[in-house]
């Protein structure tokens, strides 16, 4: 296949979906660009522009993803969500990061590259970290930074 080949099947400018499972919402999705390579061999979507994401756990409480690019894989459920990539919740917890992976399947965020995390606690510092959309369960590697404990 050359490059002139390789173009989208699809295209939309300022979307907003909102994705459901019996009847609840589990997550919206705002963009101002997408574009659909379903007919390739390995289909993926492409938001070149970025993405606002917001997930939705059982008892309603938000997730919010932000990234200045994000790329959808459909055979894998993974997101790959790159530049300025910021997960924060209501708890006021937020992880800021360059490149950050999602699976969709397992609810799981991870990545190897450099983060920032802070939480009511404190800030800390790091390298390597994945943890669930809800951030009750992290794990981390490489970590520095100050976190209060006052419980």
């Amino acid at each position: 296949m050359s490059l002139a080949e390789f173009k989208p099947s699809g295209e939309a400018d300022t979307i907003n979906l909102k994705y459901t499972d019996s009847g609840k919402i589990q997550a919206v999705l705002k963009s101002p660009r997408m574009l659909d390579y379903a007919t390739v061999e390995y289909p993926f979507t492409e938001f070149p522009k970025g993405i606002d994401l917001t997930l939705f756990d059982k008892n309603g409480r938000k997730t919010f993803v932000k990234s200045n690019f994000a790329v959808s894989y459909k055979g894998t459920d993974i997101i790959d969500l790159r530049g300025k990539v910021t997960i924060s919740n209501e708890n006021g917890e937020m992880l800021e990061t360059e490149q950050l992976y999602y699976d969709q399947k397992d609810e799981w965020f991870y990545t190897e590259k450099r983060f920032k995390f802070t939480s009511p606690k404190g800030v800390s510092f790091g390298e390597g970290i994945d943890f669930s959309k809800d951030f009750k369960k992290v794990n981390s590697q490489k970590i520095s930074g100050e976190v209060n404990q006052t419980e």
